[in-house]
């Protein structure tokens, strides 16, 4: 069966995070995997090594991995969706990499901390993460709910070549939620409407039969025209695209995806080509 990753540091953004995944997981009938990652260093002193200690350390997060994912999803509309839990020795990112190596997955779900900045799990690592892992990942802020018929925005620069797996998570999030249209953005720092020709016509091919609304703005900074957008648009769920080829990709490089998350207070959903 399909199923969607949490990342957990136990904090109120991580479980504002798995409970979006558990709503989207009993929706289009997924299983949710909760994965904390024990630092290397975690729990162990420097001057006396016990194996035994650390151990039963270990085990204890063990624990209370599977009590806090019960706690979460120990609810009447989540009680036909598995939950199974990871919690290993190693980075973040090393623990999903290898977790997914024999177990498939169609989505990450992180949680930041949103308006007021990213930290710890739930920034600088959700970063490292979509650089480091070709997973589509939804990063949820701490203020963002999930809810019915939700805006949701693709920003695109019309060169982008979206991967069939992120093609079908973007459609099966839109059916999820029940979002009437699917809205695309572009930002120009000219106006030069060339390449959406060709560009509309792609994405009108990906997502058929889902409506598209094409919207283009022209301003200097794409990160403003973005967040403009979103501000103006009442966006719930922005996604952009991070690869290696395009100009999207160098931007994504000199923080403009950080810039969002520090600035918005929706959910983002990182795609790649």
């Amino acid at each position: 069966m399909k199923q969607i990753l949490v990342a957990t540091d136990f904090s109120n953004c991580a479980s504002n995070a798995m409970e979006y995944a558990l709503e989207l997981a009993s929706i289009l009938h997924f299983e949710v995997c909760a994965i904390h990652a024990i630092h290397p260093t975690e729990g162990i002193d420097n001057s006396i090594y016990n194996a035994i200690y650390i151990e039963n350390y270990y085990n204890s997060k063990r624990q209370a991995l599977a009590h806090w994912a019960k706690n979460l999803s120990d609810q009447k509309e989540y009680n036909q969706v598995k939950v199974t839990t990871l919690c290993a020795v190693g980075f973040l990112n090393t623990v999903i990499s290898n977790y997914i190596a024999d177990h498939p997955a169609e989505l990450l779900i992180m949680g930041i901390t949103g308006s007021t900045g990213i930290s710890g799990i739930v920034g600088s690592t959700a970063n490292m993460i979509v650089s480091k892992l070709k997973l589509p990942t939804l990063i949820v802020p701490l203020e963002s709910r999930p809810s019915k018929k939700p805006v949701i925005t693709l920003a695109t620069d019309f060169s982008t070549q979206l991967s069939a797996i992120d093609v079908n998570i973007l459609k099966e999030v839109i059916q999820a939620f029940d979002a009437e249209v699917l809205h695309v953005l572009n930002v120009m720092d000219k106006s030069d409407l060339s390449p959406a020709i060709i560009g509309e016509r792609l994405l009108k091919e990906f997502f058929k039969p889902m409506p598209l609304q094409f919207n283009y703005i022209s301003h200097n900074s794409t990160t403003d025209g973005i967040m403009d957008f979103v501000v103006n648009n009442k966006t719930d769920i922005l996604c952009v695209v991070k690869h290696h080829h395009n100009m999207l990709y160098r931007i994504f490089n000199r923080s403009t995806v950080n810039q969002v998350m520090n600035k918005s207070i929706k959910a983002i959903l990182v795609l790649h080509e």
